[in-house]
């Protein structure tokens, strides 16, 4: 059962870290080259950079209340709620539709009513 997890590349789970500038600041940011690998296909399907959507990940966090006292953390379970949306059909897994394009309001009430 657990072979196609013990088998993956090695390079998949090694950490990378990436030096950013957030709003003048320069932070680093930890992450393992998986989740690296999802943050910029996100990134991709609405012609960003990865520091362009981290940075606007972390304003919109911001602005919508969240303590970002973990933002890594975070930012991994951005990636996960994205392949969970893929897998449920709310994200298409064509990577040329934007996911700015997405109805948001409708995406997350669905969401709401799968773990509730």
């Amino acid at each position: 059962m657990c072979e196609p997890f013990i088998k993956a590349d090695a390079r998949l789970w090694e950490s990378t870290t990436r030096s950013l500038r957030i709003d003048g600041m320069v932070t680093s940011v930890r992450l393992e080259n998986f989740f690296w690998s999802k943050l910029e296909e996100i990134a991709r399907r609405d012609g960003m950079n990865v520091v362009q959507l981290i940075t606007r990940l972390h304003h919109e966090s911001i602005d919508a209340g969240h303590d970002l006292g973990n933002f890594t953390s975070f930012l991994r379970v951005c990636c996960a709620r994205y392949l969970d949306l893929q897998l449920t059909g709310d994200i298409p897994a064509d990577v040329s539709r934007p996911i700015s394009e997405l109805n948001a309001p409708v995406i997350l009430g669905r969401e709401r009513e799968k773990y509730h």
